[in-house]
């Protein structure tokens, strides 16, 4: 990403903040509507069982469009160099995780261990959640042992989601800097080098002018380790 003036940088493109907010009021449809069919009071409450039931079927198969379109678009090089960094793991990210974030902070890129651990649930989740959805809400092809287990890993999964989507809402909330990154796009440089100093370095240095180029780290993650 290119710096865009002495004290602010770009973070997101305008595709990847469109990709973030598509698939979060997706996932958050699906948790709303899952939450009132489960749960009777609130069935009882909202009423209209079947329209509750058709959006969340609906928003539960719109969940990876969005990531389908982004990577496919001809925006998809910043996309896909984000998708890259989000993969990959260090020793570092691992030493920052298992601290909470106390250990290998100078080696923090675009995305913490934090972040990544998220993109990777979500990875995870949508297509859980889109092939256990679908077998029970078509589920005459499929035998009484698909349905129950479809059943409790969509249920179980659906509890993940919620506790996951709680955690990195009171944290986006938290970090109005982050925030402030996937609304606007653009980030503070004092927020980037605090936050995010490796790639905070690599920007000033000019290293990520063409997004599509990520910088390979060493298998071992030993040059990211903390000085």
């Amino acid at each position: 990403m290119n710096a865009v003036g002495p004290s602010v940088v770009a973070r997101f493109s305008r595709a990847e903040r469109a990709l973030h907010w598509a698939t979060a009021v997706a996932v958050l449809v699906c948790a709303v509507t899952g939450l009132v069919l489960y749960v009777g009071p609130l069935t009882a409450l909202v009423g209209r069982r079947t329209l509750v039931k058709d959006t969340h079927v609906v928003a539960g198969l719109a969940m990876p469009v969005p990531l389908i379109v982004a990577y496919a678009g001809r925006w998809r090089a910043a996309v896909r160099a984000d998708v890259r960094r989000l993969s990959r793991w260090t020793r570092a990210d691992r030493r920052w995780l298992w601290s909470r974030g106390r250990e290998a902070t100078d080696a923090v890129g675009k995305f913490n261990a934090g972040q990544k651990l998220n993109a990777a649930f979500v990875a995870g989740m949508i297509p859980t959640m889109v092939v256990t959805g679908s077998i029970m809400r078509w589920y005459e092809p499929f035998d009484l042992t698909y349905r129950t287990g479809a059943t409790f890993v969509h249920d179980w999964t659906a509890i993940a989601t919620w506790v996951v989507v709680a955690g990195h809402i009171a944290l986006g909330l938290a970090d109005t800097g982050a925030l402030r990154g996937i609304v606007t796009g653009r980030v503070t440089r004092a927020w980037a080098e605090h936050r995010h100093p490796r790639w905070a370095a690599e920007v000033a240095a000019g290293d990520h002018d063409d997004p599509a180029v990520v910088p390979e780290p060493p298998a071992d993650g030993s040059a990211l380790a903390p000085r």
